[in-house]
């Protein structure tokens, strides 16, 4: 569906080009970020707690990251890239039909909330404050892997009203599971039932001629 490579880090960072000794370092300075923003939270993080966690001085994180909120937007962005390569992994699969294959989406979805670290408290990093910078919604991203998936796999073109819609839905999910993992490190049941059915009723349907392909 695009042309990123698993496990080589697309994050902003001070130095560019990332060599590969280089992307290993960015990688351990990330995975001690995520283990910070699990144990203490977004708001306890500071570039000393990463150094400390990752084994490093103060100099290896300013190398590549300005100050705390750059790490947490590279932190962001990796949670991003590792929810994409969780769906696209779903969608590389053969599904009988779509309904099915939104099924999967959703499970692989919820399987990131509970397996990446930092991923409950910070996911991709929308209510991030940068002052006056603003990140980007991903729904749109999402609906562009997505519009690709159903024209190669359904050969189904989204209209807009349909593109809405899909942004819509895939919303409104993100919200009710983000909200599901607030407290439970699970994923409250009630929620993600609701999750999938508001999904059921918001996408299945929308393509009524791929799902009977």
């Amino acid at each position: 569906m695009n042309d990123r490579t698993p496990g080589v880090p697309s994050v902003t960072v001070r130095n560019e080009p990332v060599q590969a000794r280089a992307a290993h370092r960015i990688e351990a300075l990330l995975d001690a970020a995520a283990a910070v923003v699990e144990e203490h939270g977004i708001e306890h993080l500071t570039t000393a707690l990463v150094a400390e966690r990752a084994g490093a001085s103060i100099g290896t994180v300013y190398r590549y990251f300005p100050d705390r909120v750059a790490v947490l937007v590279a932190l962001a962005e990796r949670n991003l890239e590792r929810m994409r390569f969780a769906i696209e992994r779903v969608l590389v699969a053969e599904h009988e039909s779509w309904v099915d294959a939104m099924e999967a989406m959703v499970a692989a979805m919820v399987e990131t909330f509970r397996e990446v670290p930092s991923f409950r408290a910070l996911r991709t990093g929308e209510g991030l404050d940068l002052g006056p910078q603003d990140r980007d919604p991903v729904a749109p991203l999402f609906v562009d892997d997505l519009a690709g998936y159903l024209h190669e796999r359904w050969g189904v073109t989204l209209d807009t009203e349909r593109r809405e819609r899909l942004e819509l839905g895939i919303g409104g999910l993100d919200a009710l599971v983000t909200y599901a993992f607030l407290h439970d490190p699970d994923g409250d049941p009630r929620y993600l039932a609701f999750g999938l059915q508001l999904a059921h009723e918001q996408l299945d349907g929308l393509i009524p001629v791929a799902r009977d392909a």
